[in-house]
């Protein structure tokens, strides 16, 4: 009887003591673009690095919006920081996390980070 209660005890221990958060990197070619670039030569030169974030608090399962929605958000907010209004520029690489934090069901967090490298092309 006592080394089943030590057993669950250090089992609960382990369970609150450790980290409680998960996290993953995802690169995705979600641009509909039809552009069509050759990089065959060096015509460009790497100007930035942008990010854009979107985050959410989910209390016993209820709230924020969906997971969809925060990448567009984060991406909108990424496209905001690139500027590409002036000269010949794009974002490439694009690469987007996630990280899942808290105590699930009671509380989590998600958190979408969307980030890119600026070019510009010289020619």
């Amino acid at each position: 009887m006592k080394k089943s209660k030590i057993l669950i005890l250090s089992a609960i221990l382990m369970v609150s003591l450790n980290s409680c958060g998960v996290g993953a990197a995802y690169v995705y070619n979600l641009n509909a673009n039809n552009t069509e670039v050759r990089l065959s030569q060096k015509n460009y030169e790497i100007v930035d690095r942008v990010t854009g974030q979107s985050e959410v608090d989910y209390v016993l399962v209820f709230g924020g919006m969906k997971k969809r929605q925060l990448y567009a958000n984060a991406y909108s907010k990424m496209m905001e920081n690139a500027d590409l209004s002036s000269g010949s520029k794009a974002i490439v690489n694009v690469v987007t996390e996630e990280h899942l934090g808290g105590v699930p069901p009671f509380y989590y967090k998600r958190t979408i980070t969307v980030s890119g490298n600026v070019i510009e092309f010289t020619e």
